[in-house]
């Protein structure tokens, strides 16, 4: 039997009475092709002359009942800043309903009970949902470093006769249904820039060059046989690091093609919410709109909150969140303070570092800075980009403008104890132990290296501390020329200016070679024994407090895969490096 006239049964099996036209436009194929179907479908004995299912319909669509659902609900939802900074997507209200809500509720109309949630980012507000409306929830552990295909490989034993649905749809009717003929994969009608398959002549989905649009994917699907059998297998095959960012539709492609037919939808069916405005234009009174963080902009940036426009989110941060925005017709970014930075950064001191290097040419000054909550506010850059480490043009720019900064000896009331950090960063952690076995051992010859450090010369100063290459912005200035500047000020204190030396180069991930061309590009070639030693005990004791923030982070489930262990082996090589060169130059403490 074809699909179209599997389509037909579905839909007389929930209205009995619908007539040929109606038909023809529910499943979106031509009236001529209804009334061949039709005539075939009472030819097989499957529909009467009254077009009513007879007991061998009945009797097969036994054996197409829906089993289960899986909702994929685990992410951070980083498009729909600022409101994901409180509430996760699936439990967006949109007139007067939950997302996830509306989506049991639907599921449950068409009798499917059977329904697991796979969740992760803020998980615990999910777990009312088991006690209100009976669902499994799975925890995906890894929600941060991995995309939705490793949340359904979780679960991939529980995929047979089942639905997989996105969290973030508001589907105005009801998608689903007590029996599902065929797999199948749906998309609507709209054109998206952004899709990767279009529906052809045969309803199949195929994949679209980079050029041209394709049908707006909706995500929701259905699993049936073999089908079913090739995703759960690939699920497997694919749930590695390789795959880490995939989405789980990757498991649906055979060559230029997926394995599922289409389901074509109307745009207006179904609405996907990704952003902030997406839900603002479905429905402008709901109470998630509320935000603090555009209520901030409004009044910083005195204007109504629906001119604020242009909503997207930037690269998340290591430490924070931040969106960019528009007003007015000009481009801003805010930044929104990350998980657990309260414990990590005073915004007050962040202020005061602002307000002392106003007017150096240093950086653009911010259009907002709150002392108390880390708000900020800056105006964006056209055309910026980042110093390339492994660029040597890039990187001798970027240590002449440090250089410059470092010679303005400029001063602020509050410093940044390297040695102090670590211990608070330790402490942090609370009773937990650390996740290296010889920390003990290596945290010891760190602070070891402290006194070798408090016997050299230093000029104390204000420091950036965070002078990493993806702080140093080049863009063009007002004449046109290629400018840099430094950005993100939070962690700057009085200290040691070569402090900033060695963050280069462990944010970089430098080897030893490429440090030491680093260091002499800084100081034209005219480092001292001395000075280099003091450098490489910076970088020890900079790894090490790296890395016990990166074991706070993690507690607060966000991982830093290889930089967070490339941070302890600074903090163990760089000791190691230092004391070579004290004994090679007979240098004692």
């Amino acid at each position: 039997m074809n699909n179209q006239k599997y389509d037909i049964l579905k839909q007389l099996l929930q209205e009995p009475f619908l007539n040929q036209r109606s038909l023809a436009e529910r499943i979106g194929c031509s009236l001529g092709a209804v009334n061949k179907n039709l005539h075939a479908l009472k030819d097989d004995g499957y529909l009467d002359q009254d077009l009513k299912l007879t007991e061998k319909a009945h009797s097969e669509l036994e054996d197409r009942k829906t089993a289960n659902a899986i909702i994929l609900a685990a992410g951070f939802g980083m498009r729909m800043v600022p409101i994901n900074l409180s509430t996760p997507k699936a439990l967006l209200e949109v007139k007067g309903e939950r997302l996830v809500e509306r989506i049991i509720r639907q599921l449950h109309e068409a009798g499917i009970t059977d329904i697991t949630i796979v969740v992760g980012f803020m998980k615990e507000s999910f777990e009312y949902l088991m006690d209100e409306y009976g669902v499994d929830l799975v925890v995906n552990e890894a929600y941060s470093g991995r995309n939705n295909l490793h949340s359904l490989a979780l679960v991939s034993e529980r995929i047979r006769q089942t639905y997989v649905i996105p969290c973030d749809l508001w589907c105005e009717k009801n998608p689903f249904s007590e029996y599902e003929f065929y797999s199948w994969y749906m998309v609507s009608d709209q054109s998206d820039p952004e899709s990767v398959v279009r529906v052809n002549r045969k309803s199949e989905l195929v994949r679209v060059s980079e050029e041209a649009p394709g049908n707006r994917m909706i995500g929701i699907s259905y699993l049936m046989g073999s089908e079913a059998s090739v995703v759960r297998d690939r699920l497997k095959q694919m749930d590695n690091a390789k795959h880490a960012e995939d989405f789980w539709e990757e498991t649906l492609f055979q060559k230029d093609r997926m394995i599922l037919q289409s389901r074509l939808v109307h745009t207006a069916d179904v609405v996907e919410i990704n952003t902030y405005e997406q839900l603002r234009e479905l429905d402008a009174g709901s109470s998630q709109l509320q935000s603090d963080a555009i209520r901030t902009i409004a009044a910083a940036m005195n204007c109504q909150e629906e001119e604020i426009t242009d909503i997207s989110v930037l690269k998340k941060g290591m430490t924070n969140r931040s969106f960019l925005f528009s007003v007015k017709g000009k481009k801003y970014i805010m930044r929104i303070p990350g998980e657990g930075t309260d414990k990590l950064i005073n915004r007050e001191h962040e202020a005061n570092v602002y307000q002392t290097i106003k007017g150096c040419g240093l950086c653009d000054d911010p259009v907002y800075i709150n002392p108390v909550n880390g708000y900020k506010i800056t105006a964006f850059l056209e055309g910026v980009r980042v110093c390339d480490p492994e660029n040597d043009q890039d990187l001798r720019v970027c240590m002449k403008k440090l250089k410059q900064f470092h010679d303005m000896n400029l001063k602020v009331e509050h410093s940044f104890d390297v040695f102090g950090q670590i211990e608070v960063y330790e402490s942090l952690w609370g009773n937990a132990p650390s996740i290296y076995r010889d920390y003990r051992q290596t945290k010891e010859h760190v602070l070891e290296l402290k006194d070798y450090i408090e016997k050299q010369e230093k000029n104390i100063c204000l420091t950036h501390i965070d002078a990493v290459p993806d702080n140093f912005l080049f863009y063009l200035n007002d004449e046109g020329k290629e400018d840099v500047q430094l950005t993100d000020w939070e962690y700057s204190g009085m200290q040691d200016p070569h402090v900033d030396i060695a963050m280069f180069i462990i944010y970089s991930l430098y080897n030893k070679e490429q440090a030491d061309h680093l260091i002499d590009l800084y100081f034209d070639q005219k480092c001292s024994i001395d000075m280099r030693i003091k450098i490489y005990c910076y970088i020890a004791a900079c790894g090490m407090l790296w890395s016990n923030w990166c074991e706070y982070k993690r507690q607060l489930g966000v991982e830093f895969g290889t930089y967070s262990l490339r941070q302890y082996r600074y903090a163990k090589e760089y000791y190691r490096y230092a004391r070579n060169l004290m004994e090679q130059e007979g240098i004692k403490e």
